[in-house]
């Protein structure tokens, strides 16, 4: 695209403004479809009997996928169009949703992860092209502030909507039927997206380098894997094995960035304090909200005896606290600096999850992820705009998407590592009846599932047993995440000490337009 610099930026119409409206439907989607999916959870269990494994599988193989192609995708836009890519995402997305609905009618939890995972790499499509649209369409500064914060807006009414409308479909209709609740919205980005949105590519883009696709994933992939393992059963020696494979791959990836002309992720980057600071900041903050947040939800129906509906409705003011804290972070920036506003709500968050820690009920674990989700909103803020302005003008581009990848893939880590430990403790807490289906030793849901063949009296006590496993590993999981924050404490306040605004002058400019540039 090209931008006349000697005239100034032309502002938006009513076509630029029905694109941005297009562009917020799966925005949103994104996060309202894994909420609908936490709420989905005891139906699921009960109905595709995962293992342990598999379930975790089932909840963070979309969000490693998701992370491991953001910088893919960001590359291939460059190349083919960010239109093009956009409806690419979606039409992929609409497909997987089927094959997901498909895997809960057979019952397979294995088709079920390769559909997941099939989803993350729309997902990765489909987040990146969005903002650089939006950054296209709007390029009034004053206008596209405005859009980007729309953007934001639409995530967080994402969190908060998905569980509403999850719980609402959940009480009427067989659960599979969530895995279509984002067909609709996909339906009308393909219908109009051709219409309302711009073709827009970077003639200069890098080349998509293979080589370094293959050794990110297979880098990722298998650390994880071992991590997991190793949480629930132990250190062995294939597990071993797989994770230094990992390891491996990892350190060639490294290597052949630092050979590469236009890499998929520029190592020169974290020669920067603030930028690696930024990114162990967000990837952190983001492992200790999920390490918790995708518990709660069954906690609140399968602990707390609350329906999909009325779960849905208790996490709404969860939603409203992180909009909330999204929206003072930047006045409170202007106000105290980047680094006292991110150690202000980084303690606010530390305090939620050492209420979580010690919750005993719906009230309780609800109040504790609304105290959480207010701290965390200045982190979801601050992160990528701290690391994309301490990096030069030329590599926002490549910022921004190491910012999103820590994002998504603290996201995922949060599932992976703390999820296996409070897997782990619920199978060494759980105490079953003899004869008692060995699912029930795997989840709570398959405990729950498996009372409802036992007598009134054994299954009442497989269910207490069954309930305080679970809160004992909820526990666990909230201390761990309690200690990840008070890392990010210490790094924001050595790291970022000196910041009083943002990192340079030209920060909030580069801030604004980096999301668009891959």
């Amino acid at each position: 695209m090209d931008e006349r610099h000697d005239k100034p930026p032309a502002r938006a119409g009513a076509r630029q403004w029905l694109g941005l409206a297009v562009l917020l439907l799966p925005t949103m989607l994104l996060t309202a479809d894994l909420g609908v999916l936490w709420l989905a959870t005891p139906d699921l269990t009960a109905d595709l009997r995962p293992s342990g494994t598999e379930f975790l599988w089932i909840t963070d193989v979309y969000g490693f996928m998701t992370a491991g192609f953001l910088v893919v995708m960001g590359t291939l836009g460059d190349r083919v169009g960010r239109r093009r890519l956009l409806l690419a995402g979606a039409a992929l997305y609409l497909l997987v949703e089927f094959l997901m609905l498909t895997a809960a009618a057979v019952r397979s939890p294995e088709l079920l992860i390769g559909a997941r995972a099939l989803l993350g790499v729309a997902g990765a499509a489909i987040l990146p092209s969005t903002l650089s649209l939006i950054s296209a369409m709007f390029t009034d500064p004053g206008q596209r502030t405005r859009a980007i914060s729309l953007w934001s807006t639409a995530l967080a009414l994402g969190v908060g909507l998905g569980p509403v409308f999850g719980g609402l479909l959940l009480s009427r209709l067989w659960w599979g039927w969530v895995f279509l609740l984002g067909a609709p919205v996909m339906v009308v980005v393909l219908a109009a997206g051709r219409s309302v949105l711009p073709e827009f590519r970077d003639g200069s883009a890098g080349r998509l380098d293979v080589p370094s696709v293959l050794l990110f994933l297979l880098g990722v992939l298998p650390v994880v894997y071992a991590i997991k393992r190793i949480a629930e059963h132990g250190w062995d020696a294939p597990v071993a094995a797989v994770g230094v494979a990992g390891v491996v791959f990892g350190w060639s990836f490294v290597r052949r960035q630092r050979r590469l002309a236009a890499p998929l992720l520029d190592l020169r980057l974290f020669a920067d304090r603030t930028f690696s600071a930024a990114l162990a900041i967000l990837f952190l903050g983001m492992m200790a909200l999920n390490s918790v947040e995708y518990l709660v939800p069954p906690f609140l129906q399968m602990v707390g005896g609350l329906s999909p509906m009325a779960g849905g409705l208790w996490l709404l003011p969860s939603a409203a606290a992180f909009l909330l804290g999204s929206q003072l972070t930047p006045p409170l920036v202007r106000r105290a600096g980047p680094a006292r506003v991110l150690v202000a709500g980084t303690l606010v968050s530390l305090v939620g999850y050492v209420l979580a820690a010690q919750a005993a009920g719906p009230v309780a674990a609800a109040a504790a992820i609304t105290v959480i989700m207010l701290g965390v909103g200045p982190i979801s803020v601050l992160g990528t705009d701290l690391a994309v302005a301490a990096a030069p003008a030329e590599k926002a581009g490549s910022a921004a998407a190491a910012g999103q990848t820590a994002y998504d893939l603290g996201l995922a880590m949060g599932i992976a590592i703390t999820g296996s430990v409070a897997t782990a403790v619920y199978r060494d807490r759980i105490v079953v009846p003899a004869g008692t289906e060995e699912a029930a030793r795997e989840t709570l849901g398959g405990a729950i599932s498996a009372a409802e063949n036992l007598p009134a009296p054994l299954a009442r006590r497989l269910t207490d047993a069954a309930q305080d496993a679970f809160v004992s590993g909820f526990h666990v999981a909230a201390t761990v995440a309690a200690a990840l924050a008070a890392v990010v404490i210490v790094i924001a306040l050595t790291a970022l000490r000196r910041s009083k605004g943002d990192p340079r002058p030209e920060a909030p400019d580069r801030a604004e337009t980096a999301p668009a540039v891959h």
